[in-house]
């Protein structure tokens, strides 16, 4: 009997051990495959802090020294961090933030420099650095210092374990900036020895920035120094530089929590972000409430595959599409508004951090895939954005428009929501607020009204040619709306509009060409260089913005054997060694950039022209090539979730080719397998069988069982749930159907 006891005890011993492996792999969090670095070197310029998922703060290390490459405060290939500050910009070419600077010390270092204005700093290295979802820690080498970071939506938490010193300070700087920033005014109150509450008010890209905060320690200070401009003051202080040292003894391995809760709107606002996410100094519960926050997002989307780096690759690319936008209304709903006064958000959160030139294209409607609720909140942001201003916002930060880039692009985000069934905003608001802003005087939108397009002028980025195609996009978003809800008359004014982009069709070099006042090109064009009449582009990457009449670009070089060697010729004209190549010029594939947005549609092109074989080959390649498991692992500026989400939706196979056409068109996946958790409550399952490098052509595709030959999905179809499933093959399926193929006509 024992001996049959423990041969049964060995059996089920073994199978554990056999077992182990897969319960393993399924146990492991999603949030394990995220890798916060990506985009840290090279052109990506995102940061790798704490941040919840579209969270107000975003606690990340700055290394204190200005440059293009540290836009996001942190710069990979650095040795050096001057501290923590609590607001960053992901991804982005705008250098500013970088609201109330942290930093602890200690008697082991006072070394200074001066590139980055003899602030304190410590030298660190990555072996000693971690980032993960909702976490980030790293070694203050020169102090024997451990800094680990946390947060909630509107709080930072910093947990700091200290050497045995005497002389141990948490430095808390509202003076210090970076880049384009700059304070206008500062302020503190030491309330007491654990509480100090005060604003930064600031300048720079957005020109006028407000950050209230309460900080609270959980180990009162023991005495502090308080400078105004470096000369010792007292408390309270308000000026442009002020800054603050808490003086502490420590002991060995001895932890202080310091916690910062924020507000745009005012104080009060700061001390409620506190009550109510951070009541307590418990440092590890914040961590796990972050972690969990970020796993129930990153579970909206279930994948399989057998490369591990695709794995990494995928869940930091979604991870990445969640940074912006960003809170920007307290849990009081207040808020600084962009009409520079304190505004109430009255059943909706308010946010901001609207990237729109880059962000239209793929990011939101991601978001639309997978946040529907809080797009409902998005679209109410923008229409505040409106109610405060008059306008839409172009490019909106920190309740303030900048002004950057082109376009009235949060119509498209506002239309897309509407054809989707996006619920919780005003329909007769938001369409006055399309109007308004496609009707406004400013930005040579007066002369696109008059002339039927953007005329060449003086202006360092006068943007002519790339203004004109922008609008008439957008333009034919808006016809679209006003027919849905029965405004014909600008329905056809509109739809008019929406063809402007055949007013800078030059015939004979065919391409999109710069226009004078008195209607005639200008001389000297040569497409492949970067000008001052494209925005952060040339006459290759711009030709093709025309999402939403492919066939009319189309017929105008003369047909769809022409088109396809244009589109051929995009991805083989490869620029030669003395071209003039600018900064966002990167991630290029002939005279594709992957590295910057208007050509993020383009490979998809081919779906247009029932060639959707050279669709997938180009698709699979750029998701191959241009995105790696490493800190320079973007091939450009990540752009507030842009090049993440066309990741996103590349890997499971489709792309939004016209954003707001509720349409998707295949491109070649690159996953195994994908379960879409919706919020709707219904499951969207994705199979790729026979996947592999060399199997990037799709053979054939069934929805529901059912086989369908065509090369798009609808958005109704995904929403509704259901099973995709590809089968994929080495060879091109050559067999398209024209009568199946995409149209841009099809939702109008």
């Amino acid at each position: 009997m024992k001996k049959i006891c423990f041969i049964a005890l060995l059996c089920i011993v073994l199978l554990s051990q056999c077992k182990e492996p897969q319960d393993v792999l399924v146990q492991s969090k999603l949030i394990s495959f995220v890798n916060p670095f990506i985009g840290t070197d090279g052109p990506g310029n995102t940061y790798p802090g704490a941040t919840v998922p579209f969270g107000m703060v975003q606690l990340s290390p700055d290394i204190g020294i200005p440059g293009w490459d540290r836009i996001a405060g942190y710069f990979y290939k650095d040795s050096i961090i001057s501290g923590f500050s609590h607001m960053h910009l992901t991804g982005t070419g705008a250098g500013d933030l970088y609201d109330i600077l942290v930093m602890p010390t200690n008697s082991r270092s006072s070394k200074r420099i001066e590139a980055n204005n003899f602030k304190p700093f410590s030298s660190f290295k990555h072996a000693k650095e971690t980032a993960s979802p909702g976490y980030y820690s790293v070694d203050l080498l020169d102090y024997g210092i451990k800094a680990e970071l946390t947060t909630t939506e509107r709080a930072g938490i910093h947990r700091y374990t200290f050497p045995e010193d005497k002389a141990t300070q948490i430095h808390i700087d509202l003076g210090y900036a970076l880049n384009w920033d700059s304070p206008t005014e500062t302020h503190f109150r030491v309330v007491d020895n654990t509480t100090i509450e005060g604003y930064r008010k600031s300048t720079g890209w957005a020109k006028d920035q407000r950050a209230y905060f309460v900080i609270k320690v959980s180990k009162p200070f023991e005495s502090y120094q308080l400078f105004k401009n470096d000369t010792l003051t007292t408390s309270p202080v308000t000026a442009k530089n002020i800054r603050i040292s808490l003086n502490y003894a420590t002991t060995k391995e001895e932890q202080v929590i310091l916690k910062t809760g924020v507000s745009t709107a005012d104080i009060k606002g700061a001390y409620k972000s506190l009550e109510v996410e951070v009541p307590h100094f418990n440092f590890d519960a914040i961590k796990d409430e972050a972690e969990t926050k970020w796993e129930n997002e990153l579970s909206k989307i279930v994948i399989t595959t057998k490369d591990e780096t695709q794995k990494r690759i995928f869940y930091t690319m979604l991870y990445q599409s969640m940074l912006a936008p960003t809170l920007l209304s307290d849990h009081n709903g207040n808020y600084k508004g962009a009409n520079d006064t304190i505004m109430k958000a009255e059943e909706f959160k308010r946010y901001d951090t609207f990237s729109l030139w880059d962000t239209y294209r793929a990011a939101h409607p991601l978001y639309t895939v997978l946040h529907p609720n809080r797009v409902s909140d998005m679209v109410n942001s923008l229409l505040a954005h409106y109610e405060e201003t008059g306008l839409l916002p172009v490019w909106s930060l920190q309740g303030n428009e900048t002004n950057m880039m082109i376009g009235y692009h949060a119509v498209p985000v506002i239309v897309d929501a509407y054809f989707k069934g996006i619920k919780g905003f005003d329909t007769a608001l938001a369409y006055e607020a399309c109007l308004k802003s496609a009707k406004d005087n400013s930005r040579q939108i007066n002369e696109y009204m008059a002339l039927g397009y953007v005329p060449v002028d003086e202006q360092h980025e006068n943007w002519s040619v790339s203004k004109t195609l922008e609008y008439a996009y957008d333009d034919w978003c808006i016809a679209q709306f006003a027919k849905a809800i029965g405004k014909i008359d600008d329905y056809e004014v509109f739809l008019k509009r929406s063809e402007n982009w055949r007013n800078v069709y030059d015939s004979k070099s065919r391409f999109m060409r710069p226009k004078l006042k008195d209607g005639s090109f200008i001389k000297n064009f040569v497409p492949k260089e970067y000008s001052p009449y494209f925005c952060e582009s040339n006459a290759w990457q711009y030709f093709w913005s025309v999402q939403h009449n492919i066939e009319g670009l189309t017929d105008i070089v003369g047909g769809k054997d022409i088109f396809e060697k244009k589109l051929d010729s995009m991805f083989t004209l490869d620029p030669l060694p003395e071209d003039k190549l600018p900064i966002f010029s990167t991630g290029m594939i002939g005279q594709y950039a992957h590295g910057n947005e208007p050509s993020h549609h383009v490979a998809y092109l081919y779906n247009y022209i029932e060639k959707p074989w050279k669709a997938q080959k180009l698709v699979r390649q750029i998701l191959e090539t241009q995105y790696k498991n490493e800190p320079d692992g973007h091939c450009g500026n990540e752009d507030c979730g842009q090049m993440s989400s066309w990741y996103i939706f590349s890997a499971l196979g489709f792309y939004p080719t016209n954003p707001a056409q509720s349409v998707y068109a295949f491109g070649s996946p690159i996953v195994d397998t994908a379960l879409v958790h919706l919020e709707n409550g219904n499951t969207f399952s994705i199979e790729v069988l026979n996947n592999s490098s060399d199997n990037k052509y799709i053979q054939s595709i069934s929805l529901n069982n059912e086989v369908i030959e065509r090369n798009y999905i609808t958005h109704k179809e995904i929403m509704n749930g259901g099973e995709l499933i590809f089968t994929m093959g080495s060879t091109p399926n050559k067999n398209t159907k024209n009568s199946m193929a995409l149209t841009s006509k099809m939702y109008q």
